[in-house]
This record gives C-alpha cells, sequence and structure tokens, in this order.
C-alpha cells in the first residue's frame, strides 16, 4: 500500500476562487462581500457538470512516451472557469525538455474547449513547483508499475 500523497482538486465553484492579494474592506458593504464570495455567473449545477467534463477531457491526453493521461500523471496545477466562460488551466510537464513541451499546452487547450459551457481555454505551462512522481495518482502508479 502506498502513502496518499497530496494532489490538486480541480473545483471550479465560486468559493475555490480566491485572490491573490485580497483587498482590505473599508465599509459595511465591502465587508459583507468580502466575507461572502460573488455569486458565480454559472449555476452551481451547472459548474459541477462542467468539472466533471473537465477532468474527463483532460484524462484524453496523453505524453506520447507515458502510457497515463496527463490529469493522472499529476500535470494539471489549476484550473479556473471564470465568469465569461473562459477556462484557465495551469499545467507542468514531467521534465522541462519534453519532447512535445511546444505542443502538449495546445492538445490540452483543444480537449477542454470541446467541453460544452468553455467557450475558450487559455493554457499556460509552469515548472514551479517542479513536477515529481509524488504527485501522481495510485491508478497512474499501477499503470506503470511504480509500486
Amino acid at each position: 500500500m502506498t502513502e496518499n500523497t497530496q494532489r490538486d482538486v480541480i473545483d471550479l465553484s465560486p468559493s475555490a476562487k480566491v485572490p491573490a492579494e485580497p483587498a482590505r474592506p473599508s465599509t459595511p458593504d465591502e465587508v459583507a462581500h468580502a466575507v461572502s464570495p460573488p455569486p458565480s455567473a454559472i449555476p452551481e449545477q451547472e459548474l459541477a457538470r462542467i468539472t466533471d467534463d473537465v477532468v474527463e477531457a483532460l484524462k484524453t491526453v496523453y505524453d506520447p512516451e507515458i502510457p497515463v493521461d496527463i490529469y493522472e500523471l499529476g500535470l494539471i496545477y489549476k484550473v479556473d472557469l471564470e465568469d465569461d466562460r473562459t477556462l484557465k488551466v495551469e499545467m507542468s510537464l514531467t521534465a522541462p525538455g519534453c519532447p512535445v513541451a511546444g505542443e502538449m499546452p495546445g492538445w490540452v487547450q483543444e480537449a477542454v474547449e470541446k467541453v460544452d459551457g468553455v467557450e475558450r481555454a487559455l493554457v499556460e505551462l509552469t515548472f514551479e513547483p517542479p513536477w515529481t512522481p509524488d504527485r501522481m495518482s495510485d491508478e497512474a502508479r499501477l499503470a506503470l508499475n511504480m509500486f
């Protein structure tokens, strides 16, 4: 049995959106607004469906050298759906010198833009923090005989 590793969870709900630098509220209205996030323009039920569909779309993208999808490999660091239905994906690669580094973000963008409810997708590569095998799911470890 392997120990549980921390993996990022895709949560597109409005409460999951945390501003990088919260502004200090000064009026009672601003205080009330700061305590509860503004309602999303996307209904909660639709948000749940889009979340599930985005995960399934991400699972269709594979690194050609590894027989495991990028979601189970832990290459997806962050996914955020804006109210205008722009899906922002922050991802990494198993190594900065990956031969498909120039192509994989396009594959991800193409896959998630097919999701009903997503108008467009922006995919950004990052290497902070660097990817490690600790980010892989148990399913990925099993497929790669890494137990």
